[in-house]
């Protein structure tokens, strides 16, 4: 049995997906894996270095590194209403942020390349970890920020107001969900051994949606907030059919983002091939 090196964030999404595929619940996996779990920056950072064999990315980062990576067709975060907020502690219209400091959770993020797709014009960027987005806004660190992950349903609670839905705007204009994080292997492992991993990643979400209860405690590990309530909300919102496999809608709405940030010189490449 073969062992690859995998990585993956601490986030409830994730931690439910690989949950079965960690704890060896797939009797017939034809791997073993080491795990690797942090927030989805690092990951990113990591990539940029070809540290993993398989890894959760952000699609931004990822059009960076086409050439190294290929993207599997289960494990993804897609979907609808589950894009990153712009929020702040002050009722301010969008065109007011020109010259604000505006906090984004990590430069290769998902979220910063959607904030630079709305407007382009925002100066000040701040990129930090995602836990530390909302005490900086209310510390007056900055003035607003993206916020991801599990903060979408707790900032109303800490008094903290939505400038704009980047998810929505995505969705309004495209017409299509919006990618936010995928998992990717080397392309150098060979065409084999991706189609058996996404088998394992696959077989291991299945056995999640079968035995919803059982990953609880694992994902309380890690989680950043511990609210059964917020975590079964996370998981109801980020991990859905996408997940299972991409589809023809969702490998669009993947090339739809990868294309777009090739036209807007974001990305120097842009391949076809990105999906197994």
């Amino acid at each position: 049995m073969r062992s690859f090196t995998i990585g993956f964030s601490t986030c409830p999404n994730d931690t439910f997906i690989f949950y079965a595929l960690m704890k060896n619940k797939i009797s017939d996996s034809k791997s073993r894996f080491i795990e690797t779990l942090t927030d989805v920056e690092t990951l990113n950072e990591m990539a940029f270095q070809k540290e993993l064999d398989i890894t959760k990315l952000s699609y931004h980062a990822f059009g960076h590194l086409v050439d190294d990576y290929i993207l599997l067709r289960s494990g993804s975060a897609l979907g609808r209403g589950c894009g990153p907020l712009l929020i702040s502690d002050l009722p301010y219209k969008p065109e007011d942020l020109t010259n604000k400091k505006i906090a984004i959770p990590g430069k290769h993020t998902t979220a910063a390349m959607l904030l630079r797709l709305y407007n382009n014009h925002f100066e000040q960027l701040v990129p930090m970890s995602f836990e530390k987005i909302m005490p900086a806004i209310k510390e007056g660190i900055v003035d607003a920020g993206v916020i991801i992950h599990e903060s979408r349903f707790t900032f109303q609670k800490e008094g903290l107001k939505k400038i704009v839905d980047l998810g929505s705007w995505w969705e309004d204009t495209t017409g299509l969900p919006i990618p936010l994080g995928g998992i990717f292997a080397k392309r150098s492992l060979g065409k084999e051994i991706i189609a058996n991993i996404n088998t394992d990643v696959r077989k291991s979400i299945d056995y999640a949606f079968r035995y919803p209860r059982e990953p609880m405690e694992y994902i309380q590990q890690y989680a950043q907030e511990l609210s059964e309530d917020v975590i079964l909300q996370h998981i109801d919102l980020y991990v859905n059919t996408y997940s299972v496999d991409l589809g023809e809608e969702g490998i669009q709405a993947i090339r739809y983002l990868l294309k777009s940030g090739y036209d807007k010189g974001i990305f120097k490449t842009y391949r076809d091939d990105f999906v197994i």
